[in-house]
């Protein structure tokens, strides 16, 4: 069995829904700190014709130290409405353009403050527009008491996964020994997101999945074709290019 284990992101670029398409099961990795500073969790990029503009949920500033599934989102102001406004600026006249707006009607409809719950339902909605059939879990029902490597290790162990697929930034952190010692395989994530062109200035895969989905709607799963690699072969395609 194939896992992915993640922070649930504010309406991710493709890259996850490249590990989301490439898992049997994918976890959203909800019972860890929220990311100090500027985070994925909490924003994401869209492309507009003045340049590259962040979205951004506001947090509840006493949630922000909490675990992720413990955000509040700052409903003081009507930001929903500004996120809508500039994604219809963005998408306008696009050839899916309906298609997105029709899915972040469904995701703006939960009624929900709780950062987590906004992001897993996103991710799971535009996982089932792409047709993903992806089974999708959260780490906190797992009740593991382990931190970093240990604790994905305990979430894949009950899992009974024998491959474990990941972004590039977990080499940083990865115990590698461990994982091995339960006969776990470490993959890294090989991306191939295939360019499309998008509406305004230079292409780039650093936004939102509603920009693919955009220009390209159900298709959009035709660009996707990235894939995995044995941490060990990619340690050493890494040297390779020092």
């Amino acid at each position: 069995m194939k896992a992915v284990i993640l922070q649930p992101m504010y309406l991710p670029w493709p890259g996850v829904f490249e590990q989301i398409r490439l898992a049997d099961i994918f976890v959203h990795y909800d019972d860890v700190q929220l990311p100090q500073g500027r985070s994925f969790v909490s924003r994401v990029q869209i492309k507009l014709a003045e340049g590259t503009q962040w979205l951004t949920v506001p947090l509840q500033r006493n949630s922000r130290k909490g675990l992720i599934k413990d955000v509040l989102i700052d409903d003081t102001n009507d930001w929903r409405h500004d996120h809508l406004i500039n994604i219809q600026r963005s998408f306008k006249g696009l050839p899916y353009y309906q298609d997105v707006i029709n899915l972040i009607n469904q995701i703006f409809s939960l009624k929900t403050n709780s950062l987590c719950e906004l992001n897993c339902y996103a991710i799971e909605i535009i996982s089932k527009y792409l047709t993903l059939e992806t089974e999708f879990s959260y780490s906190s029902s797992f009740h593991t008491t382990e931190h970093s490597s240990e604790k994905l290790l305990a979430i894949l162990y009950k899992l009974s996964a024998n491959k474990y697929i990941t972004g590039h930034g977990a080499q940083n952190y990865l115990n590698y020994d461990l994982f091995e010692e339960k006969n776990i395989a470490v993959n890294f994530m090989n991306y191939n997101i295939l360019p499309y062109n998008q509406k305004f200035g230079e292409f780039t895969y650093y936004v939102t999945i509603l920009d693919l989905i955009s220009h390209k709607g159900k298709n959009a799963l035709n660009h996707l074709k990235s894939n995995y690699i044995y941490w060990r072969k990619f340690i050493d395609k890494g040297d390779e290019n020092d």
